[in-house]
């Protein structure tokens, strides 16, 4: 039931409201500085964590009511410290298949050089292909590949098996850097996600390159903001559980606890966004 709470909190609370400014931000992007189109791609990384985390969360939850133990589908990704942690932790079960039945059989990493790098980039172009026949998708995948073929071919995409500050409060200023640094990464990729074509993306990338970067952006959504905040604070707290309020019960103070889930369930209520179709349904 936690888990199915937190992912209801994902989607409704999170991912909704997030979808609303993304949505208006990506289908306006010419009227908006680049200040404002940064803010909407970081409102798209959160709709599409909390949408689909939270879409997995339900359905795991309730798969466990019946007595079936799915597999775990996300594991804290936006906290990963490179990008080969990255996709160890978002969409565990699609990227397994490829590694199961593409990058192994075409020889993984036992190859040489031209080897790994041929089946990096068949994985990560035939990946964002699966989501549909567009460029916008392909590049997408080609860029995570672009990404990840560093780490392989230092031998360093094994580095970060961990989880993150394991047994800590705080991360080291080293592991912040990595975590930041990945999360921009992964925030630019996910721009080709979410655009309409590649001249939408081209003009998109432009803007926030120019020297619009610098100004104020024209929407400053706070209560979202401190949504994001809020969610992010718990999600962190909880990164060593299966999911983020899977250890709640070890707190020791039942009253906290129910104050917590009453409180979860209050802002369902009153900071519900609008309605939103499951982004992954379309793929």
């Amino acid at each position: 039931m936690r888990q199915i709470l937190w992912g209801i909190f994902k989607k409704i609370v999170i991912a909704d409201n997030c979808a609303e400014y993304a949505n208006q931000i990506f289908n306006n992007s010419a009227d908006y500085s680049g200040s404002t189109l940064v803010l909407g791609a970081i409102f798209f990384t959160f709709q599409i964590y909390g949408d689909f985390s939270g879409y997995s969360d339900i359905a795991i939850g309730t798969s466990r009511l019946f007595g079936f133990n799915l597999m775990r589908n996300f594991a804290f990704p936006y906290f990963s410290r490179d990008i080969a942690e990255f996709w160890r932790r978002w969409h565990i079960s699609l990227s397994t298949w490829f590694r199961d039945y593409l990058y192994i059989p075409l020889g993984g990493s036992r190859g040489g050089t031209l080897m790994k790098v041929r089946n990096t980039f068949l994985v990560f172009i035939v990946s964002g292909f699966w989501h549909g026949a567009n460029w916008t998708f392909i590049i997408w995948g080609a860029l995570n590949a672009i990404y990840f073929l560093p780490l392989l071919l230092t031998n360093k995409n094994r580095n970060n098996l961990e989880t993150v500050a394991n047994g800590k409060l705080l991360p080291s200023t080293k592991e912040l850097l990595s975590m930041l640094l990945t999360f921009g990464l992964v925030v630019f990729a996910w721009i080709f996600f979410r655009v309409n074509n590649i001249g939408h993306a081209v003009s998109y990338i432009l803007e926030i390159f120019s020297s619009s970067l610098f100004s104020i952006p024209e929407i400053r959504p706070i209560n979202l903001t401190l949504l994001i905040i809020f969610f992010t604070f718990v999600e962190w707290l909880g990164r060593e559980g299966g999911f983020a309020i899977q250890n709640i019960n070890k707190v020791a103070s039942r009253p906290l606890r129910w104050v917590f889930y009453y409180g979860l369930l209050t802002l369902l209520i009153f900071e519900k966004g609008n309605d939103q179709t499951f982004i992954y349904f379309q793929f």
